[in-house]
């Protein structure tokens, strides 16, 4: 086969000098072309990750490296194995030090919960060597502490109002001080979320599924006193979690017992969502998705486990972490599926975070996971970028 060099040679025989110049860079984009369109029909070995140049290999890398959407992201690496990258899309609840050790240490999860069952001994000291041991890519450790009736550290950091009597009773001001002040108390013990503050807009009972826990029934007021809570989470060091999207405070029931209806997605649109698309600018936060079935949006399967809704909460311009609300005691789910296939659907629909509150189910779920991915059931891509948005939330950096 003809060389370059040949075809440059007969050039110089038979053109001038500035002919000749141009017929060889022309032979030479011809060519790079050539290798080019070549490469371009090569068969890729992995899934393409979003576009960024790949860190050096020993980089300490950070999550502001790089962004999709407005949001900070961790680039991923192949030296982090399929299986450990889903357990960091696992949030679970922990019994106690030694739970939380096992399910870190043998199985890598990205988060844990600690909640009303837990014993608080692990808080302080344990937690901190429990963290330690995640390694670099971190470990998030949340709670549900609105204040009020959910209040699972109240015996260690002590009580709060509700929501509903700090709307009626405080300022903004002096609830953006509350919570810092309780945040502030959380963070020392080594809690790093708090799902709260409650973004859902009722009047109903105070004892309701939601009841006190809402701020009110003004979306306004909502906006007002929420986003004072969750500045003041921030405040005191904790990442506040918007709740329940789309909005349960005017659902049917309680998903805790059993399957809910909002109003028409077209309702909510006015009300409903107007705290979410006001708050998801305002920092720092993730959302928890709620189990309810929102007609115009869900057709009849819950908002958690439904990709239109998680849509729904991209389009308003969120790049933040998804969770789930906890898909293995509310009845709204674990009447239709058992953790395995409700963590599956979830991540599926768009969920960043499977929530549940017993790690006994933790190699079930990996399992059903990772053959997912390899049967090509679950997007490698979609598993790809909630592992980043996960381990940039959790400040981490991944083992590259």
């Amino acid at each position: 086969m003809p060389t370059l060099f040949d075809a440059v040679k007969r050039a110089r025989k038979s053109l001038r000098p500035a002919t000749v110049a141009l017929s060889f860079l022309a032979v030479l984009v011809l060519t790079v072309a050539v290798v080019v369109g070549l490469q371009s029909r090569s068969p890729r070995t992995s899934a393409p990750v979003a576009a960024a140049d790949p860190a050096p290999q020993s980089a300490d890398v950070r999550p502001a490296a790089n962004t999709v959407g407005n949001v900070p992201q961790a680039p991923m690496c192949d030296a982090m194995p399929l299986r450990e990258q889903l357990a960091q899309l696992l949030m679970v609840g922990v019994t106690g030090a030694a739970d939380a050790r096992a399910v870190v240490t043998n199985h890598k999860v990205g988060g844990i919960f600690i909640g009303s069952w837990t014993d608080l001994s692990m808080l302080g000291g344990p937690l901190a060597e429990i963290k330690a041991a995640a390694g670099a890519t971190g470990l998030a450790v949340s709670t549900d502490e609105e204040g009020g009736r959910v209040s699972r550290l109240k015996s260690v950091i002590g009580v709060q109002p509700s929501a509903r009597e700090l709307a009626a009773t405080k300022t903004p001001e002096e609830v953006r001080a509350i919570a810092a002040d309780r945040a502030r108390k959380m963070s020392g013990l080594g809690i790093t979320i708090d799902f709260a503050p409650v973004l859902d807009i009722t009047a109903g009972d105070a004892d309701g599924a939601i009841g006190d826990r809402s701020f009110g029934a003004d979306p306004n007021t909502v906006i007002e006193y929420a986003g004072a809570y969750a500045a003041g989470l921030r405040d005191g060091g904790l990442l506040p979690v918007f709740k329940h999207f789309p909005g349960h405070g005017r659902a049917s029931g309680d998903s805790h017992t059993g399957g809910v209806t909002t109003p028409p997605l077209s309702e909510l649109e006015a009300t409903d969502l107007a705290p979410y698309r006001a708050l998801i600018p305002s920092g720092p936060a993730a959302v928890m998705i709620g189990h309810m079935n929102v007609p115009g949006l869900t057709n009849g399967e819950q908002a958690s486990l439904s990709p239109a809704a998680y849509a729904l909460l991209r389009q308003m311009g969120f790049g933040g972490v998804a969770f789930t609300d906890d898909i293995s005691s509310m009845q709204a789910i674990s009447d239709q599926y058992g953790v395995p296939e409700a963590a599956l659907k979830a991540l599926q629909a768009g969920a960043d975070v499977a929530l549940w509150v017993t790690t006994a189910e933790v190699p079930a779920v990996l399992d059903r996971l990772e053959a997912a991915v390899n049967s090509g059931e679950l997007s490698s891509a979609q598993v790809d970028a909630a592992v980043r948005r996960v381990v940039a939330m959790k400040g981490g950096h991944l083992p590259c």
